[in-house]
């Protein structure tokens, strides 16, 4: 395993439920994507608020993070969130730990803005999650299943093991489901908690804020 890889998942796996209580969101969008706060104003708004790790994983680009620097605040993982098809459902699969340079990562990125905002426009990618899971992999990062609960299948746990089985290395386990997500949820969270000890992976959280950041749970 990679070193850069090595340590992100050390980071990752050393969360706890309490820390994404109190100061750890680890899914955010920003106004390179279709959030409202550039990632600079999301960085001060989470050092304002105590927080000690954050994540701006906006859909499908890393340009936030490559026309800013607010890795070098310290307080950051590099992250993205990619659209992708599996089983005739759309998934969002978060990315952590990237290089925003990595040739195979930019390949599937979004190649407009549009791309990374218009919800219709997101609908008509042709990402796989294997081809997602590989890129996040060679750009030194862990790919991890966004909001479990709101995907349609009729049997999550296996929905979910056979993402494990192509790549996956967790699942978003502590979510507030709000907006959209907390109407279209076919599944519980103490589910999908479940689902990841069972299989042993890494469990994650955030808000999935698009403005200033919100409590998780």
């Amino acid at each position: 395993m990679d070193e850069q890889n090595k340590n992100i998942k050390e980071i990752l796996a050393s969360l706890t439920q309490v820390d994404f209580e109190n100061n750890v969101d680890l899914h955010m969008h920003s106004c390179f994507s279709d959030g409202k706060l550039s990632p600079e104003e999301l960085v001060e708004d989470a050092k304002k608020k105590g927080y000690r790790l954050i994540a701006i994983a906006d859909h499908n680009t890393v340009e936030g993070y490559k026309k800013t620097n607010v890795l070098e605040s310290g307080l950051v993982i590099p992250a993205i969130e990619f659209d992708c098809w599996y089983k005739g459902v759309l998934v969002h699969i978060l990315g952590y730990g990237v290089d925003i340079n990595c040739s195979e990562l930019l390949e599937i990125c979004a190649k407009t803005k549009k791309e990374t905002e218009a919800d219709l426009v997101r609908l008509f990618n042709h990402r796989h999650p294997k081809h997602v899971i590989d890129a996040i992999h060679k750009a030194q990062g862990l790919a991890v299943l966004a909001h479990p609960a709101c995907y349609w299948a009729i049997n999550l746990d296996h929905f979910i093991k056979t993402l494990i089985d192509i790549g996956l290395d967790g699942v978003e386990s502590y979510y507030l489901y709000r907006r959209h997500r907390g109407i279209i949820k076919f599944h519980t969270a103490e589910a999908v908690k479940r689902i990841a000890k069972k299989y042993g992976v890494i469990m994650t959280g955030g808000s999935d804020s698009h403005g200033e950041i919100q409590k998780i749970i």
